[in-house]
């Protein structure tokens, strides 16, 4: 289950059905799909406090993913983890990358589920390892959410 955290940016409305299939859509590529994420929305401001306070970098980001890997007691079910996005720097890439707003915020859910689960970026193999897996999932949202998201 993706719970998504109320949307603090003032001025984007991001389609909260896309966002949650691309957990659950990078859930299910993975074979992971019995786990709970938390998914927030925010802007430059709360990144940078996250970014420099947990990652010593003095700088805002554009997702970032804290993973619990905890059982809830009432559920039973596994809490992987928090992914925390910033609106603003996704309205930003989105015009860079030539492609919507909410599709970069799906972008960004589908990189920070990988990380949730394991995958990383810091050496060059394990980069093209997440790069490729991470744009074969966007692919299938796009291609999917043509038609019905």
């Amino acid at each position: 289950m993706v719970l998504i955290q109320e949307n603090i940016h003032p001025d984007m409305q991001i389609k909260p059905l896309l966002l949650e299939h691309a957990v659950q859509l990078t859930l299910d590529v993975l074979n992971q799909p019995e786990v709970d994420i938390t998914l927030r929305l925010t802007d430059d401001d709360e990144l940078y406090e996250l970014n420099r306070t947990y990652r010593g970098i003095a700088k805002p980001t554009d997702v970032l993913s804290f993973n619990q890997d905890t059982v809830d007691p009432e559920t039973g079910r596994l809490y992987l983890g928090d992914i925390i996005i910033s609106v603003d720097r996704a309205i930003q890439q989105a015009e860079e990358q030539g492609h919507s707003t909410d599709q970069e915020v799906a972008f960004l859910a589908i990189h920070g589920t990988l990380h949730l689960l394991g995958y990383d970026h810091a050496e060059a193999d394990e980069k093209q390892r997440m790069w490729s897996l991470q744009d074969e999932i966007f692919d299938q949202l796009v291609q999917e959410a043509e038609g019905d998201v």
